[in-house]
This record gives C-alpha cells, structure tokens and sequence, in this order.
C-alpha cells in the first residue's frame, strides 16, 4: 500500500517509523515532511493548509490510505475533502474534530455528558469575562477557544494576570480569531497525564498513557509549550485508574456522540488530571499527540496500519 501522512513534526516522524514496519506497506510519502522523514520516506514540498493540492497529489499517485497529523488540517475539514473524493483518509471530519478546535463546545459536551472537568464560563465579550474574574478564586485558566498551536492556556496567579491575558487575547487579538471566544475555569491541583484512543464511531481501543512537560522551564515553571518532553507509559495510570477513565470518560463520551448523532472515526487523546477529588478532563484533542506519540508508537506491537484502517472502516473490535 501507498501511504500519505500529512505533517512535518516529530509525531508524523513517528508514525512514519511505525508504518514503515507494516509487511503491507510499500512507499510512504510526507506532505511536507521534515529531515527525520526524509530518511524512510519520501518528502513532498506541499502546504499543510493547501488541502486542494494534498487531495490531488494523493489522487494522482493513487494513494491508498491517508493519516492526518496536524489539528488545524482536521479543524478546516481536510478529512471531509479526502472522503468527498473517494480517497481513504484517517482522521475525524471537521464536526467530529470540533471537540478539539473548540474549547466550549468540549466543555459543554462534558458537561451535557457527565464527564467530570473544571467548573467554567465562556465569553465572546470581554467586559463580560473580567466582570467573570472578580468573582472568582486564584489562581484560574485562560483558554482561547480555537486553536493556538498548544500555547493558548494561560494560568494567571492573580487579577492583574487574568486582566492582562483577556486584554491580550480577545482585544488585541493574540491569538488571531482563536481567541475571539475564551474559556475562563478553576485551576486544579493534580498530576496531568493523557491517554490516546482509537475510535471508529461505535467502539474504541485504549492505548498505554503519556506524560508529557508542557512548561518551558524547569521545575515546572514558565509559560505552557505544545511540549518539552514525554513519557510514555505514565506511572500516574494505575490499573484502577484506566478502569476509571473507560467508566468515567471514554464510556460516556461515547454515548454522548450516539445521543448528538456526532460521527467521530480517528484518534481522541483526552487530557487528564488527577486530583484529591478524582479524575477530571482538562481538554480534547483529536489527533496523535506531539510529543506523546514520540514516545508512545514504540510500544504498540500491533501493525499500526491496521489500527487506522479499521477506525476508518468502523471495525475496530470486528
């Protein structure tokens, strides 16, 4: 099989690796690609975001399946493109990945759902959400609602802090249109973890859990990063644990898209915290994460190839 992974990160790097292992697979393309790549597949010079160019390129090298690494491809529908013309493609379609280019449609969703997360408000105004911080404990969590390439979660210490992240976010525009609508929450205390799962719309399989740093200095200190580093398993995930994140999250979550009639075929990675109150959400994602999958594909012994094509084809447990 001809494969396409599109991305230039150390996680399209990985699944390249992965891939590459599969009796089935016999040439691996990357759109763009980067060094890594370069060295077990070939590097194609197109635009992430010129998804009119990926959809023909693959149409024209006859690619038989496609994986998708960046949010922002999934957040404009370059799933939807792939599958309007014919073409094989792992990765949740613009609705499906909306639980990850919007924070408030996440935490709603949860909240709808009973997946336990952070108390919280959102605001497209920004009178309305300092009027919201007066009234709140420190420290809290400021979060664009869109996409921000892992750097739009501000944790501010005081009411000074939280004035000047909402100034910067929704009126002097940091964060472009992602910022336009924020999610102010409780800041929890607790140890983060998170956990990849391959879901095909009706079932999903669990994978070992990640630890990644997010904080660019030491010590945890400094602002969030798309990530420093990562571990993979976590200590943090007991076996009592990963049966709480099926009973309490991934069961739950899945009813909730049968009940809202979402269609959700790729990779979730929830973003977990563990408290002195037990196990909340602190996000969605709905890709492989970066760095975690760095450290995660090593550990799969099943031919990840197979994997994806049965999220695709909806018989991941058949």
């Amino acid at each position: 099989m001809k494969i396409l992974i599109i991305g230039s990160g150390g996680r399209e790097h990985a699944l390249a690796w992965k891939l590459k292992q599969s009796p089935r697979v016999t040439e691996i393309f990357c759109a763009p690609g980067n060094a890594g790549t370069a060295a077990i597949a070939r590097n194609v010079p197109l635009k992430i975001a010129d998804i009119p160019a990926l959809v023909q390129f693959a149409r024209d090298q006859k690619m038989d399946f496609t994986v998708v690494g960046p949010d922002d491809a999934l957040a404009v529908g370059i799933a939807d493109e792939f599958h309007q013309a014919g073409l094989r493609v792992f990765g949740p379609t613009k609705a499906g990945a909306r639980f990850e280019w919007s924070k408030i449609f996440a935490k709603e969703f949860m909240q709808r759902h009973g997946i336990p997360t952070a108390a919280f408000g959102h605001f497209s105004k920004s009178e309305d959400a300092h009027a919201f911080c007066q009234k709140l404990r420190y420290p809290v969590v400021i979060k664009a609602d869109g996409l921000a390439l892992g750097k739009g979660v501000v944790i501010a210490e005081n009411s000074d802090d939280a004035a000047k992240t909402i100034h910067r976010m929704m009126e002097r525009g940091q964060f472009g249109v992602a910022g336009k609508q924020i999610v102010i929450e409780e800041f929890i205390e607790g140890r983060e973890c998170s956990i990849h799962a391959f879901v095909d719309g009706t079932d999903y399989l669990l994978c070992p859990a990640a630890q990644d740093y997010k904080r660019a200095l030491d010590g945890g200190l400094g602002p969030n990063t798309g990530g420093m580093g990562t571990l993979c398993p976590s200590p943090l995930l007991t076996d009592e644990l990963h049966d709480r994140v099926h009973r309490e999250v991934m069961l739950p979550f899945m009813r909730g898209l049968q009940a809202e009639g979402i269609a959700f075929q790729g990779l979730l990675y929830p973003g977990l915290i563990f408290t002195a109150d037990g196990l909340k959400v602190l996000e969605f994602n709905c890709r492989f994460g970066d760095p975690e999958t760095q450290s995660l594909v090593p550990h799969l012994k099943s031919d990840l190839l197979d994997i994806l094509e049965a999220c695709a084809d909806g018989s991941l447990l058949k």
